[in-house]
């Protein structure tokens, strides 16, 4: 696209630039980096992203007023961990050389890397001394995600070295944003002064994921009556990454171990990810083709609400290792905005944010919890609608609205942009 195509396409009132880096592709694979695009989009300034390149899409395009830069880097299907460091690697050199190439045309006031890797952030080494300030935005922390994938202690060298680059890449960066506070308490414990770290929320987005807009005409989520449902059925919906640390299996023997005494029960399955082929075996040895359905796919955020609604319950099976007891997920907030109670894995970070308000917790990896919980929900319509009622009681206390205008203003601070014209 020519430099006049360009300047057609930004949006009028502009008011600086900013680009993303991020090791996924856009819009669909991550949605925070989308969320806050286009959060920074709204409020005049132009964001460029660099991101991976899937099948058939197009290397240079506008999306939703984002210009997206694509590499030619795709995710291995060979997860190996020597094979992910290559494309790791091979990315960050790509996206180092694009970054400097349109620094020099467009001179960013910051540039933001998201993480995995968190060494992305040094794709803004050239930028940086021409005076751009740059946030590393973590999404996972590092070392953790890479103790429960190798089945290592965080005390092992293989560890040790993921925390020395989690060290450096925050030492590099101008500013360090993540999830939640518990996980900016342990970078901060590891040495990264709070004062440096913000939090920033996966919350649901309220435009899309609106709980007025969920509830039907019979006064529940998904339009069906609080409790039981009259037609003998439970539907259950997970959407998000397909992983064994996820705890989808537990999810699938629950509903083997249950489809006798709820005959009508249905688990709905949305997302890709390396444990789709083995839940689809499991699923076929346990003939349960009639109960689960598995959706090997992913879609817009725009589309996932009439999905979600067709559900009476979500569920978040996480099994607990040291990555995902800190782990807060964005699943469980978008249920929350559409008003759809959950079951989930008592994990420290889950409990500390929903506990006593939308889901129903039970003890990870213990399939007989996890049935015992579904069985309670089903038999207990006031339990289910007390659950229903917490949903307002989490989205009340957060949402997009305020965490993402705190997200545009910290990045209008650092990177000291001018006015948006009256």
């Amino acid at each position: 696209m020519n430099l006049a195509s360009e300047q057609a396409a930004v949006p009028a009132g502009t008011t600086g630039r900013h680009a993303m880096v991020v090791h996924a592709y856009y819009p669909l694979g991550e949605t925070r980096v989308e969320r806050e695009a286009q959060a920074l989009l709204e409020q005049g300034i132009q964001v460029d992203v660099i991101c991976l390149r899937d099948a058939g899409e197009r290397p240079v395009e506008w999306v939703d007023g984002v210009q997206v830069f694509r590499l030619p880097v795709r995710r291995s299907k060979r997860r190996g961990f020597a094979i992910q460091l290559l494309e790791y690697l091979a990315f960050f050199t790509l996206a180092s050389i694009r970054l400097i190439g349109l620094t020099a045309r467009r001179r960013y006031q910051v540039i933001q890397a998201h993480n995995l890797p968190d060494f992305l952030i040094f794709c803004g080494l050239v930028p940086r001394w021409l005076g751009t300030r740059l946030i590393l935005d973590i999404h996972d922390l590092m070392p953790e995600f890479m103790a429960a994938r190798l089945n290592r202690s965080l005390d092992s060298w293989p560890v040790r070295l993921v925390r020395w680059q989690e060290a450096l890449a925050c030492r590099f960066a101008d500013h360090v944003i993540t999830v939640s506070e518990p996980w900016r308490q342990t970078l901060g414990r590891r040495g990264v002064p709070l004062e440096k770290i913000s939090v920033v929320m996966n919350v649901a987005d309220e435009r899309i994921f609106s709980y007025q807009g969920s509830l039907g005409s019979q006064g529940s989520p998904g339009g069906r009556p609080a409790g039981p449902p009259e037609d003998g059925t439970l539907r259950l919906i997970y959407h998000g990454t397909i992983v064994h640390r996820y705890g989808l299996d537990l999810a699938v023997r629950a509903v083997h171990q249950l489809r006798e005494r709820i005959p009508g029960i249905h688990l709905t399955i949305l997302g890709k990810g390396d444990f789709v082929e083995p839940l689809r075996q499991m699923v076929a040895e346990f003939n349960l083709e009639d109960q689960v359905t598995i959706l090997d796919e992913l879609r817009p955020a725009a589309e996932l609400p009439a999905l979600i609604r067709t559900a009476d319950l979500g569920i978040v099976p996480y099994r607990n290792d040291p990555f995902t007891d800190g782990l807060l997920p964005t699943k469980l907030m978008e249920y929350a905005a559409l008003g759809l109670p959950a079951v989930a894995a008592r994990t420290t970070a889950i409990e500390t944010f929903f506990g006593g308000t939308m889901v129903h917790l039970f003890e990870p990896g213990d399939v007989d919890d996890l049935a015992r919980g579904l069985v309670t929900l089903v038999e207990d319509p006031a339990y289910l609608a007390q659950l229903a009622q917490g949903c307002r009681r989490f989205n009340e206390q957060y949402n997009w609205t305020r965490i993402g205008a705190a997200y545009v203003n910290l990045v209008r601070r650092l990177g000291r942009f001018r006015p948006a014209a009256a």
